[in-house]
């Protein structure tokens, strides 16, 4: 089962996605929010596989919730459910961190669809764009992802990226290498990667090794 969490501040709309999600049989409607607070609280409590969520609701919405969101449940994976249709909202929000996006004029097979893909690690779009540009907004998920690193955890990654053993950061950065151990498994989940070859990956990809020491 699909464990989702719904949150938009018109209990109307949010009725009707529980009555299409149950209906579809192989979700769990966990919690519920109706504003930014709220959404973030939840998120926070309820343990789920994706959230449904609304971009224009009051304290606190919009995408910079989403961003909030990401940094404190990096497992998560957020679907925006928006009045918008304009695709430059839609960017914003898979810059944020969003692995999805569709309109409130979809059709409720749709949203069915795009929670099932969005809960196995794909990207879905509804304007249509992920289909055309699969690789764009896959870079676009990853813009600004490891922003939610602390400087302790981004000086671990560089040198991680440059092929030094857990001892030699720890003796680096005078930490026990359990330590450096915890450093890099929250890496690892606030950038969403499952492997220490991944991880190499993506700091090489985005110029994470070559970074000065903090000072």
């Amino acid at each position: 089962m699909i464990r989702v969490l719904l949150a938009d501040d018109h209990a109307v709309m949010r009725e009707c996605l529980l009555r299409i999600l149950h209906a579809a049989q192989d979700f769990v409607v966990a919690g519920q929010a109706h504003d930014g607070v709220s959404a973030l609280a939840l998120t926070h409590d309820t343990p789920a596989d994706v959230l449904v969520l609304d971009l224009t609701m009051p304290a606190g919405g919009g995408i910079s919730l989403i961003e909030r969101i990401r940094a404190a449940s990096p497992q998560l994976r957020v679907l925006v459910l928006s009045m918008h249709t304009a695709s430059h909202v839609m960017e914003r929000a898979f810059k944020a961190g969003a692995a999805g996006y569709l309109t409130k004029e979809c059709a409720g097979t749709e949203l069915v669809a795009a929670v099932r893909k969005v809960a196995q690690g794909e990207l879905y779009a509804g304007l249509g764009q992920a289909e055309r540009q699969p690789q764009r907004l896959a870079r676009l998920t990853e813009l600004g992802r490891h922003d939610a690193l602390t400087v302790r955890e981004r000086d671990v990654l560089r040198r991680l990226a440059t092929g030094a053993t857990s001892r030699r950061i720890a003796d680096e950065l005078d930490l026990t290498p359990q330590t450096v151990s915890t450093h890099k498994k929250h890496i690892l989940d606030k950038l969403g990667l499952e492997n220490d070859a991944a991880l190499i990956r993506y700091a090489l990809r985005h110029g994470l090794a070559d970074e000065p020491d903090d000072p």
